[in-house]
């Protein structure tokens, strides 16, 4: 059933006899700030569900469904004050306590997205959006619509197209240079692992058939052994380093503008992953002049040499509560499934005597990876294939034996998209976290076997089967790169089923989520992957006021109409007891 919120946001400002007096300095608990009443609380401080997804005896689940274990919570000072029921939480309305009745919205611990990119995101915004483009054509009319009203020699840059989808279909730059011939056109990929450019662009970047290729990435020549407009993998930098770059105030304005999308989008905070050192100094002087709306949990690019050297003589950041918060370094090991990057054990499926790029060959610098390590980072190494991930797991073991005390640090595989069975059991052992996205899957169950084959194909996307074999996970969507949208998400958790409902039962549906596992997964496990199990990611007294309204309730929905999960909207985003973004 869906919960549509009949009396959306009713705010006032009660007075109550019983309030503090300011004068005296006499303050009682009564004396919130915030009140919100009339939810549908889901507070999950119940056990966690078992690893095949049992749910545990206290969880709030009977015979007929799932129900809300409350409908009220008080907030001072952005702290949690009570949770409990409306009629209980008057005795928290003071004189200055603005009450929320939410008319029957859903209460969730506020939600994290714990592999983000806001700064392409708000880039996004105002660049070409390529997001949905089926063929060259249909991508070609969309920049040409831009080059109209673009003045003549201007760089346009546009984002979307997918190099999974269209992996045996690669577009070259003849059409788009005949479309686009007065304006350098460059056109990343879905997940950034290609690039497609016009002639414009080739001659304004100097690249000729003899530029060196940077290690782990591929230029395509046309016949006349020139380039022929696509760049693969780790070539893709020798366009992005070419395009002009961002000045401080268009940085600052897209950091913004990705921020309060998540906002919006019903997110409390995002893990950044992979900054480099301008876009850090925008974060630093956001974070200084209180001008964040989320909190930023940030990922140093390991491929900035400088910004880690710097973070390392410094040491990671000790606190929890700021909203710019540093201790973790994103790490780059091998390529995307898609474009034939990932790095596997055999070849290839559909290409005999590939079997991609990692490591050095893909610019991994372990020994400064290794440093960061014992620094203290929590390292989130980005690792797609078998082979990536088996080499990714066996360089963080290395270290854990050579310091033990690295250990501890919650390092992260960033995807860990593809793994051997063999494998599969490493993670938890090592207590390494598989910081996954459910949309993936989606998206790439199209041609994701076409690349894998039956067998391999069993070890991908395993969610479950890595909660089974003792992995902690955490859910995230990789934004622009996939639709960060979170009842998408949830819904791909749930059911392995993409937008039109399809496959009918799922695609691999043993690896499913239960709908409690997915709520975590973007909530209490986000959590623990950030160190701030204990500050958030439930709901109860001490705990941050990180929360997320939204007007359906994802717990009940998933047992008896799993598809409406996907008409679902946010209503309000409460971040450190402010409300950050309310729908009306």
């Amino acid at each position: 059933m869906k919960h549509v919120v009949s009396a959306l946001v009713c705010l006032g400002l009660l007075a109550c006899s019983g309030a503090p007096n300011e004068d005296s300095g006499d303050e009682t608990p009564a004396d919130a700030d915030l009140v919100l009443v009339n939810g549908r609380v889901y507070t999950f401080s119940w056990d966690e569900p078992a690893p095949d997804g049992t749910i545990s005896s206290d969880a709030p689940k009977i015979d007929d469904g799932w129900r809300p274990d409350a409908a009220a919570i008080a907030i001072r000072h952005g702290e949690i004050l009570f949770v409990g029921t409306s009629d209980e939480a008057k005795n928290y309305q003071g004189d200055g306590t603005r009450v929320v009745d939410l008319g029957g919205a859903t209460v969730l611990p506020g939600l994290v997205d714990s592999h983000t990119h806001v700064f392409p995101l708000g880039a996004k915004l105002t660049q070409v959006d390529l997001t949905g483009a089926e063929t060259e054509e249909q991508a070609v009319a969309l920049v040409a619509e831009r080059a109209a009203n673009t003045p003549e020699g201007e760089w346009i840059i546009g984002r979307g197209w997918d190099e999974g989808a269209w992996a045996n279909r690669y577009p070259d730059k003849v059409l788009l240079s005949e479309a686009v011939p007065d304006h350098p056109a460059a056109l990343e990929s879905l997940h950034s692992f290609a690039m497609w450019v016009n002639q414009a662009a080739l001659d304004a970047s100097g690249v000729t058939a003899e530029t060196p290729v940077p290690i782990g990435g591929e230029m395509r020549l046309g016949d006349d052994g020139e380039p022929n407009g696509l760049f693969l993998n780790r070539a893709t930098t020798m366009i992005r380093d070419a395009v002009p770059a961002a000045s401080h105030d268009v940085l600052t304005g897209r950091a913004l503008a990705g921020l309060e999308q998540m906002a919006r989008d019903g997110y409390v905070a995002v893990h950044e992953a992979g900054l480099d050192s301008n876009q850090m100094r925008v974060l630093e002087e956001l974070e200084a002049d209180g001008r964040l709306p989320v909190r930023v949990y940030a990922m140093l690019s390991l491929r900035d040499e400088s910004l880690i050297r710097r973070w390392i003589e410094r040491g990671p950041d000790t606190d929890n509560d700021s909203m710019l918060v540093t201790r973790s370094v994103k790490a780059y090991y091998d390529g995307a499934l898609g474009s034939r990057g990932a790095r596997l054990l055999y070849d290839y499926s559909d290409m005999p005597g590939h079997r991609g790029v990692s490591g050095g060959d893909y610019g991994f610098d372990q020994a400064l990876n290794k440093a960061a390590m014992q620094a203290g980072f929590q390292v989130a190494v980005h690792a797609i294939g078998d082979a990536g991930n088996r080499e990714a797991l066996d360089i963080l073991e290395r270290v854990f034996e050579e310091s033990p005390e690295t250990a501890a640090n919650r390092h992260r595989i960033e995807h860990a998209q593809v793994l051997s069975p063999e494998d599969l059991p490493r993670l938890g052992e090592l207590g390494v976290i598989a910081s996954m996205e459910p949309p993936h899957a989606m998206e790439d169950k199209a041609w994701a076997e076409d690349r894998l084959g039956p067998e391999r194909i069993l070890g991908a996307y395993a969610w479950r089967s890595l909660r089974e074999s003792g992995a902690r996970l955490t859910f995230n969507s990789d934004n622009p790169g996939s639709d960060h949208d979170i009842f998408y998400g949830l819904h791909s958790a749930i059911t392995r089923r993409n937008r039109s409902l399809e496959p009918e039962g799922g695609w691999y549906p043993d690896e499913r989520m239960s709908a409690e596992e997915a709520v975590r997964g973007y909530t209490s496990w986000s959590a623990y992957a950030s160190f701030r199990e204990h500050d958030t990611g439930i709901i109860e007294a001490g705990r941050w006021a990180d929360l997320t309204v939204m007007d359906i309730d994802p717990l009940a929905l998933a047992d008896d109409e799993p598809a409406k999960l996907l008409d679902g909207d946010i209503v309000m985003t409460i971040v450190d007891g402010r409300i950050v973004y309310s729908r009306d």
